[in-house]
């Protein structure tokens, strides 16, 4: 057993500033199950949406939020988000944090901030560093925690299941007194205990075939909050980025809308624009709009892509402006100064999760869930373009503000069980994980894609009870290993996405039903929301 006064499991934007916040107030351990770089915010490459220009306004970005939103977001939160975020940025700077700037007037201090714009967003507002902010945040971020003495990161460590009271069988209101985790490298269990527990464990992008996320994002904290007890909302709603690089050998690249931004034109393979047939900004519409036409001029012409041009612009100012992105097709042999990128729709980030209040606190007590893995009610029903690491930073100082005020005791004399693994061993053990990851990965994108059916979503539904039959079998009779635990996490994301799915008979946002092609006023500001039944 290892003791603490905070867990924090994930270390991305979110779990890092949250665990930041509250080291002046105790011992933080922070999981995480690959390196402690490895996270969605390091693939981060567009930006942070802040209002820090003369022309813009909070008014505007909360209205840009909404419309985005398509009537499912929380006005209160977004209000709250979009008003604390510059303080919060100013926070990151201080850290370190290096964002572009361009030439300014002398009068103005000769520099400014280099704001770039995304689809949705009516000015110029996202604060990035050249095409790999993410990467810039978690570098700051990093070296920030490396000089608190109270922060212990754990790598190669991933999380099994949460500890609470009620599993325990110890007390009526349920709490979380921490989580099992798996040592990857040791090979062995260990119980993590402490009064306050974070999940930051990022979205669940793999549990489709083709996504932008890194392998780690199998929806972990959604997958163990949900077995814990907490309530969990809008899984439906899961954003496809319209432009992910298409070549065979390019796993999971990211095209960045910043390219759009700044002037890139969506095209078929014939060279024809198509996006005006879809929505008055074109190329720059919302990206469950980009990626619903993309999808379906894809299915009528029978390609395999459509084509991102942005070569109008100058050679120079693209290689300034885009160097990992350009650098890295021309690995592929695209030279984006001279043609136009091969792109096509993939898994992007997931708008619901568990469910918070705006100080980052579930309904389970002492379980706090921030940035992706929670649903706070910023994005509704299909996130503004770069809000997610805004979102991280304000919600990770109210869920520690929060923790610190109500943190009780340290976790003392509860006798938590140590953990009991199966103990045989199986030579087909990872052949039926392989199979059955490739099998839900494949029926999520065929069946619980970009546009969804009753009938597909039926389909999906057998299909991943079944699944999770053969995953349980496994689970509790074979020794535990990170492949399985992460199987088992992206069965229960999936059938949490599909339940979801099921609950809307409309389609809003990003959640697009042939069988309720239009939005249902009765269900606007609702949620769908499930919990475990015991």
């Amino acid at each position: 057993m290892k003791q603490f006064d905070f867990i924090v499991l994930g270390s991305g934007i979110a779990g890092l500033s949250f665990a930041l916040k509250v080291a002046p107030r105790g011992r933080v351990a922070i999981v995480t199950k690959k390196d402690r770089a490895e996270s969605n915010t390091n693939y981060a490459q567009g930006g942070i949406a802040a209002v820090t220009s003369k022309e813009d306004s909070f008014a505007l970005h909360v209205r840009d939020t909404l419309t985005a939103g398509a009537g499912l977001c929380k006005e209160n939160v977004v209000r709250t988000i979009v008003e604390e975020g510059p303080a919060r940025i100013q926070e990151l700077i201080e850290l370190g944090m290096k964002f572009s700037e361009r030439d300014a007037p002398a009068e103005d201090g000769g520099k400014e901030l280099d704001l770039g714009k995304e689809g949705g967003h009516s000015k110029r507002r996202i604060l990035h560093a050249k095409d790999v902010t993410g990467r810039e945040i978690e570098r700051a971020l990093l070296n920030a925690v490396a000089r608190q003495p109270n922060i212990q990161i754990f790598e190669n460590h991933i999380a099994i299941d949460l500890i609470t009271s009620q599993k325990l069988g110890r007390a009526d209101t349920n709490r979380c007194l921490g989580a099992y985790v798996f040592d990857k490298k040791g090979n062995r269990v260990w119980a993590f205990t402490a009064p306050v527990t974070l999940l930051a464990t990022g979205g669940c992008g793999k549990v489709y075939l083709y996504t932008t996320n890194p392998d780690i994002a199998t929806g972990d904290g959604v997958a163990m909050a949900y077995r814990g007890g907490a309530a969990i909302a809008d899984m439906e709603f899961v954003q496809f980025h319209p432009t992910c690089l298409y070549h065979p050998q390019a796993k999971s690249f990211l095209i960045s809308e910043a390219v759009r931004g700044e002037g890139g034109v969506l095209r078929m393979l014939d060279g024809r624009e198509f996006m005006d047939a879809y929505h008055p900004l074109k190329s720059l519409a919302p990206r469950d709009i980009v990626a619903r036409a993309i999808d379906s001029e894809m299915k009528k012409s029978g390609a395999e892509h459509v084509w991102l041009d942005i070569t109008h612009r100058p050679a120079q100012f693209l290689i300034g402006r885009f160097p990992n992105i350009h650098q890295t097709c021309l690995r592929y042999g695209i030279d984006i100064t001279r043609e136009p990128i091969p792109v096509v729709p993939a898994a992007h980030y997931q708008c619901g999760g568990v469910v918070t209040n705006g100080n980052g606190e579930t309904d389970i007590a002492g379980l706090y869930a921030v940035g992706e893995a929670a649903c706070t009610g910023l994005h509704g029903a299909n996130r503004l373009a770069s809000n997610s690491l805004l979102e991280a930073l304000v919600c990770a100082q109210h869920a520690a503000a929060r923790a610190i005020a109500n943190r009780q005791s340290p976790i003392v004399n509860l006798n938590i069980p140590l953990w009991q693994s199966g103990n045989a061993h199986n030579p087909d053990e990872m052949v039926v994980v392989s199979h059955n990851w490739d099998e839900i990965r494949r029926l999520m994108w065929d069946y619980v894609g970009i546009v969804r059916t009753n009938k597909r979503l039926e389909r999906a539904a057998k299909r991943i009870a079944n699944l999770q039959e053969e995953i349980r079998e496994y689970y509790w009779n074979f020794i535990v290993t990170s492949d399985l635990l992460e199987l088992r996490n992206i069965a229960t994301v999936a059938e949490l996405i599909v339940r979801c799915a099921q609950l809307r008979p409309e389609s809003r946002g990003l959640h697009y039903n042939l069988d309720y092609p239009h939005p249902n006023p009765a269900w606007a500001q609702r949620d769908t929301v499930l919990r475990k039944q015991s």
